[in-house]
């Protein structure tokens, strides 16, 4: 299927009738192309007490420590996308638990779903997007230069359920709901 992206000659931005945004609609067969959020699947990969992160080779924030995490691709469940995350950035084989957190980056138009894993494998070395990786103890981890707010949010809310296999997932922390 070819989208707007690549061929919006034959597209106008217009309201459709009965919706209330304007949206870009075809100008031959009124086909709706509807521009929705993107979804980051990623997740806080624990090796017994250590956790996981990558060092980014890519923009955004190239140079800073992450979770392996990242765009959804299309035929895949969020939980593959996880994992698939974690091999391209870590070579890490991981298992998931369960979902821990739902975040919202209203702005950029993101849902970013994160879930708790364990490595499959000790073996982990830098993937594609990244530079290096390694796994910190919680006092260890570099918290200045984490890259983006979520892995943050997404390494403290695992901290307050470490242990624990009931819990409702996260969601945006308080003040942070319109980031």
């Amino acid at each position: 299927m070819t989208t707007p992206a690549k061929n919006l000659a034959n597209f106008s931005t217009l309201v459709p009738v009965g919706d209330d945004k304007d949206r870009l609609v075809c100008n031959d067969c009124g086909f709706i192309y509807y521009d929705n959020p993107k979804i980051i699947a990623g997740a806080v990969v624990t090796e017994g007490k250590k956790f996981l992160l990558c060092k980014r080779s890519i923009e955004p924030r190239i140079g800073y420590w992450t979770l392996p995490a990242g765009f959804m691709e299309l035929g895949e469940t969020p939980a593959e996308g996880a994992m698939r995350e974690a091999y391209e950035e870590a070579t890490a084989q991981i298992l998931i638990k369960d979902i821990l957190a739902i975040y919202t980056v209203k702005r950029i138009s993101q849902v970013q779903i994160f879930f708790r894993a364990s490595l499959a494998s000790p073996d982990i070395k830098p993937g594609i997007e990244s530079t290096d990786v390694d796994l910190f103890s919680w006092d260890e981890i570099p918290w200045d230069t984490l890259a983006f707010p979520s892995v943050h949010w997404a390494l403290k809310h695992y901290r307050e359920v470490e242990g624990k296999d009931n819990f409702a997932p996260f969601g945006n922390p308080e003040g942070w709901e319109n980031v």
